[in-house]
């Protein structure tokens, strides 16, 4: 390395792949383990925090020493590249580490991974996981007691015409025949993948409807095979949110449209399913309130993948479980190249009024969709000449969802009293945006084309 290579690295600052340090520590050994556990990366001694080379005494048989160190106290051992490099009168000394292709490689018995720019320890099912992965391996492959003739035969047979429709797999007329080639059945046993999607599990998808953060409306624990499951909690979900319409364009024809963008929703509780941790035994959780959605999933994010890169869409798609994510990709549920979250921005641009965040908690990932600072929830799009308020607005929406619904149940939605309530209603008749079939008791609600 030359002097002009060696200021360009020092003038972009510490990262991901870059660390400076004054002098040889044992925390150098500690960065070294992270960089091959990671992408690899340098270790400049001579630097201080700031950037400024303010080198390091050095001989040959300090060098040495320094290999000999590195060398005795990571397993496997850890051969840096070093280059010196004499600047103005001060040495400095720079350790090129390689991404080791068998992970993970310890210091001391203890592991750490390189995020952002500082080293990451491991936790057990970290380190687990991360074995896992470079021997190109995931926990749903492991083989599992479970029995061909305990699957579950409604899930394989929606499995088959779901790929049948794809067009993504040429399946056979021997289910069990196509499952080996496909990996899912492995020297005569059934993988844990197999299991999940077409079999009995303990593990679950547990949706609610709250009212408030403590207040629960409605409740559901799915624990059908996965590929059966995908479906039953995207019927909750659009049960407990809101369906209305808008008018819109030159003509009056009404167009369907939900609280939530439904295809986004779908995508996200597939990515929850996909790329779950299943050895921790937490459910996947979603919570439907009034105006959010929040979607929980226990594991962290794999490998190098951090939020600021998934928001960014800078980044390549890494698979926890290969296996689930292989058959949701022949089902074509979902895409194998990263481009679930594109997709994603794309849906919410027909929602002005809707933004999505993820964050990473400790040991699950969660993401929220929730209103922005425009006006929200306002679900029914009547012409702009006709004078009714946000709160008429949302009657109409609820009507168009519950045509049965009670002026009780609309004066304690938005908390006014009833008299309120019957103004509004008189009002929208007069309109002739809805009208009444029936007595009151026993009759319904209409909403009135226009």
């Amino acid at each position: 390395m030359n002097i002009v290579d060696l200021q360009h690295i020092i003038s972009q600052g510490e990262s991901e792949t870059v660390e400076f340090k004054q002098s040889f520590s044992k925390a150098v050994i500690e960065t070294i383990v992270a960089f091959s556990n990671t992408k690899g990366g340098k270790v400049i001694i001579g630097v201080n925090d700031i950037k400024d080379i303010v080198g390091v005494s050095v001989t040959d048989e300090t060098v040495q020493k320094w290999i000999n160190e590195i060398k005795q106290n990571t397993e496997p051992a850890i051969y840096p590249i070093i280059d010196i490099v004499n600047f103005e009168g001060n040495t400095v000394v720079i350790f090129t580490i390689n991404e080791f292709p068998i992970k993970p490689v310890a210091f001391k018995d203890r592991f750490f991974l390189r995020k952002h720019n500082s080293n990451h320890k491991l936790s057990v099912d970290e380190i687990s996981e991360l074995r896992f992965t470079s021997l190109n391996y995931s926990f749903d492959a492991f083989e599992v007691e479970t029995s061909f003739e305990q699957l579950d035969n409604s899930s394989l047979q929606y499995f088959i015409k779901k790929v049948k429709d794809s067009g993504r797999f040429k399946l056979t007329n021997n289910i069990k025949q196509d499952l080996i080639k496909l990996g899912l059945i492995k020297n005569g046993k059934l993988t844990r993948a197999t299991e999940l999607l077409f079999g009995l599990h303990h593990t679950n998808i547990h949706i609610g409807r709250f009212k408030s953060e403590t207040t629960i409306i409605d409740d559901l624990m799915i624990r059908s095979p996965l590929v059966l499951a995908v479906d039953e909690a995207m019927d909750f979900i659009k049960k407990n949110i809101r369906l209305g319409f808008e008018f819109g364009g030159e003509t009056t024809k009404r167009t369907e449209k939900w609280q939530f963008p439904i295809p986004a929703i779908r995508e996200l509780l597939l990515n929850a399913i996909v790329h779950r941790d299943y050895t921790n035994p937490t459910d996947v959780i979603i919570k439907i309130f009034d105006e959010t959605i929040e979607i929980t999933n226990p594991g962290k994010l794999m490998g190098d993948l951090t939020v600021e890169k998934i928001e960014s869409g800078d980044y390549i798609s890494q698979h926890r479980n290969k296996l689930l994510t292989e058959v949701f990709y022949l089902t074509g549920d979902i895409e194998k190249y990263g481009t679930g979250f594109r997709r994603i921005a794309e849906w919410f641009k027909d929602y002005p009024n809707l933004n999505y965040k993820m964050k990473e908690l400790s040991g699950y990932i969660q993401l929220k969709i929730y209103p922005v600072n425009v006006p929200v929830n306002v679900p029914v799009n009547v012409p702009v000449n006709v004078p009714v308020n946000d709160r008429q607005r949302k009657i109409l929406y609820d009507v168009l969802k519950n045509n049965r619904i009670t002026q009780a149940e609309l004066a304690y939605r938005y908390n006014v009293n009833r008299e309120t309530i019957k103004r509004d209603l008189k009002k929208l008749k007069e309109l002739n945006l809805i009208k009444r079939i029936g007595p009151a008791k026993g009759g319904h609600w209409e909403i009135i084309n226009r």
